[in-house]
């Protein structure tokens, strides 16, 4: 199974992201949706599992949990936007859901792939819709097969201030 990871959408879905995530069976949306149509466009190519996040109002809310629990290729997965961590970490997000052996997550901005207690892979893809501090858009993608270690890896948007044209570049395997 192959899954999209995207959060911090902010209400923009860059148009790399269609052909990034052309082949993926499920997406993960970290919250930070920004706008319903986002999670519509995003279903067009797969079934979306999507969190609201702190920014996220009313729209978002009524049709998304603070914290999404399921089980995608026999894995335990949590998604969350972690805002409700202050600022979130993959050790206290590991803490806080015991059970999970993927955990997905975003409010920060920042691309993360890290291994917790050698088995719980943590990812955050970063901000997909507003970047920051001169960090490019970015997306994950992760595959899942019973019995392996999930794989991951991140992937850029392209370089920060491009805006919604940039081209995806897959960043190194991380996993």
């Amino acid at each position: 199974m192959r899954l999209g990871i995207i959060s911090d959408t902010h209400g923009r879905l860059p148009s790399a992201v269609f052909e990034i995530f052309s082949q993926v069976d499920h997406i993960l949306h970290g919250g930070d949706v920004g706008k319903a149509d986002v999670l519509t466009e995003l279903e067009t190519l797969a079934p979306v599992t999507a969190v609201y996040g702190n920014v996220d109002g009313f729209e978002i809310r009524k049709r998304c949990p603070q914290v999404a629990k399921l089980e995608l290729d026999g894995f335990y997965v949590t998604v969350t936007h972690g805002d409700q961590f202050g600022t979130p970490n993959p050790q206290s997000l590991h803490e806080s859901f015991l059970e999970a052996e993927i955990i997905v997550f975003g409010h920060t901005h920042r691309p993360l792939l890290e291994l917790v207690d050698m088995t719980v892979t943590v990812m955050n893809p970063g901000s997909a819709g507003a970047p920051r501090k001169g960090t490019p858009a970015s997306v994950g993608i992760m595959e899942l097969e019973p019995g392996i270690p999930p794989r991951a890896r991140l992937v850029l948007l392209g370089l920060a201030g491009r805006g919604e044209r940039g081209e995806g570049h897959p960043a190194p395997l991380l996993s």
